[in-house]
């Protein structure tokens, strides 16, 4: 069992920057895609970014492109998703998700463990 703690929500101003974190316990994560998700208020859970934990492979919506950047430490089991250029739109709760068998990325369903949520709200 795979255990996810996000962290580094908020509010910030539109333009700036946040990095959040998402711990995992239980269990190694070489064999695992990580994915980040966001819902907003009456709206779907959308795919953000994801990357394979062994290649390193990552992958964006095309909404984040350029702006948003998801890594990886391997020595802290910890997964994180630097945003940049920060846009009103992009305030939702953000969701950490890990999954063993996942053959699109960008489908939530696809995803076995899910985090708690952080809050990121920027303002206009």
């Amino acid at each position: 069992q795979v255990q996810l703690v996000e962290s580094g929500g908020g509010l910030v101003q539109a333009g700036g920057s946040l990095r959040l974190s998402c711990a995992a316990s239980g269990r190694t994560l070489n064999t695992y895609t990580m994915g980040w998700f966001r819902q907003a208020p009456g709206k779907e859970r959308d795919f953000v970014a994801a990357i394979k934990w062994r290649s390193g492979n990552s992958y964006y919506a095309d909404s984040v492109k350029g702006r948003f950047t998801i890594s990886r430490d391997n020595a802290k089991n910890t997964v994180y998703l630097q945003m940049n250029s920060l846009k009103p739109e992009d305030t939702a709760v953000y969701y950490c998700a890990a999954g063993t068998v996942v053959t699109f990325v960008g489908n939530p369903g696809g995803y076995n463990h899910w985090g708690q949520g952080t809050q990121v709200t920027v303002s206009s």
